[in-house]
């Protein structure tokens, strides 16, 4: 059976459930990270040097990186679906994969600056860079979805779960911002999916 070990309230963690709830594995998720420890044990590092979530055991293969997990579980259970076998097309969900990396690093300061930084220890020049970091970004995003419901095409795939992910953060968290409304309605779209509301629109911490 499929192992899992990462936090639930890892956005990377969420990335990687989302997607074996998408695909239906069967599987074992085991507290990990934080206040769970485990981490930073010898056993946990000789299967993720890196001593971060989400790491997976599949049958005996060992794989961390939560995108690589994600392009991984997609290209073994879902191949020209989830996984798309034409190459343009699984370059377009790849390049969305690799962005919302971009995403994640302006995102951060706001994120672990009003969800998880007591008000009285909270940078409120680092969490505004961070929003107009992330603001900056969105256009670009926008103007996709503007032209097609999912970032790689008409179909949901792997390219959509890295980037809604990072997105739900930023529609989440309680600060101001501009409207997008290709993005907003395909965020919507991402809401109908039980899989994302079940792993990844929980309230954040």
């Amino acid at each position: 059976m499929l192992k899992i070990w990462g936090r639930v309230n890892s956005v990377n963690v969420k990335k990687a459930m989302w997607c074996v709830a998408e695909l239906g594995l069967p599987h074992e998720r085991i507290d990990a990270g934080m206040q769970y420890g485990v981490v930073n044990t010898p056993e946990y590092r000789k299967m993720n040097p890196t001593g971060l979530v989400p790491t997976i055991d599949d049958d005996g293969y060992t794989l961390w990186e939560s995108h690589s997990i994600v392009r991984y579980l997609c290209a073994k259970h879902s191949a020209g679906k989830l996984w798309p076998t034409e190459p343009r097309a699984r370059a377009d969900a790849d390049r969305w994969m690799d962005w919302a990396f971009a995403f994640q690093g302006a995102m951060r300061n706001v994120f672990w600056g009003l969800i998880r930084t007591p008000p009285e220890k909270r940078d409120p020049k680092a969490i505004e860079e961070g929003r107009n970091k992330t603001i900056a970004l969105l256009p670009i995003l926008e103007k996709t979805l503007a032209e097609r419901p999912y970032v790689a095409g008409n179909a949901f795939t792997m390219g959509d779960i890295p980037i809604g992910c990072e997105v739900q953060r930023y529609l989440r968290v309680p600060i101001e911002r501009p409207s997008f409304p290709a993005v907003e309605a395909w965020f919507a779209r991402l809401r109908e999916r039980t899989p994302f509301r079940d792993h990844v629109d929980l309230p954040l911490t």
